[in-house]
């Protein structure tokens, strides 16, 4: 009945609502605030590599995987716009790490990175899951845009599998902003509302993401190689090394798998 209504819908209106389920499940997450003031460091350090896994499984599943194949339907040499789309999205990321002043989860002030800045500590810690979220809208944009393109590749299913992946990643991203802003003193109206704010960008980028698939068709395994590019350097540069700075490790590396798995079975059973 989803798939019907969604197939119902242009492309863009597709990208948009796939990518407005995204930043409301990191909503959904923020609003945990409002049940405790704070989260068990394992159970916490167990999400967030739970959400790497996602990401992983899905920056191949969902985007290198269509990337390659798209190549050799299209005649290209299968593995150039992939190696060429994934680096350059873990180059876009960093530049804009080394550009954008954020600051990483249970880090102090002093660790902020970018630019120097005299933004409150609360911006630049939304600031830096905002910029890691950019990728994830972008993905799912590309994957609406895809299907729309007619690549014989994508199909609808596989970009829904994918926003519900993102999705469900994106929970524990919201309640790791939420929940330190609240015991830090904050409200938690106003933990809330910058935890969910994290999440806006993703629809911004969706529909660009799609929008700019469709006018550039040629582009397509690039961009979707980019956005894996970028989620993977998501991954490496944050997910993982803040899921293992409490030392649970086993517990996040666990996390991991499960979230690769649940990726996975979701791209292939709906793909």
């Amino acid at each position: 009945m989803i798939l019907e209504y969604l197939g119902s819908l242009n492309h863009v209106m597709q990208a948009l609502m796939g990518t407005l389920f995204t930043w409301a499940m990191t909503a959904i997450g923020a609003a945990s605030v409002f049940l405790f003031k704070t989260i068990n460091r394992k159970v916490l350090d167990g999400m967030l590599g739970f959400a790497a896994g996602v990401m992983i499984a899905a920056s191949f599943w969902s985007l290198l995987a269509p990337a390659i194949e798209l190549s050799e339907e299209m005649g290209l040499i299968p593995w150039v716009p992939a190696l060429v789309g994934f680096l350059f999205g873990g180059i876009f990321l960093r530049l804009a790490d080394r550009l954008l002043p954020h600051l990483h989860l249970n880090e102090p002030i002093e660790n902020a990175e970018g630019v120097k800045t005299s933004l409150h500590k609360t911006t630049l810690l939304v600031l830096a899951i905002t910029l890691h979220n950019i990728p994830e809208g972008l993905a799912v944009g590309v994957a609406f845009g895809a299907v729309a393109a007619g690549i014989p590749s994508a199909s609808l299913a596989g970009a829904v599998a994918l926003a519900i992946g993102i999705g469900i990643q994106n929970f524990p991203e919201g309640l790791a902003v939420s929940v330190p802003l609240r015991r830090e003193g904050f409200s938690r109206r106003k933990s809330f509302f910058y935890g969910q704010l994290s999440g806006i960008v993703e629809p911004v980028a969706g529909v660009l993401g799609a929008l700019a698939v469709i006018m550039m068709r040629p582009m397509l395994p690039y961009a979707l190689a980019f956005a894996a590019g970028a989620m993977i350097f998501v991954v490496v540069e944050e997910a993982i090394p803040e899921a293992s700075a409490a030392g649970n490790t086993h517990i996040a590396t666990l996390g991991a798998m499960l979230g690769f798995a649940v990726m996975m079975s979701l791209d292939v059973a709906l793909g």
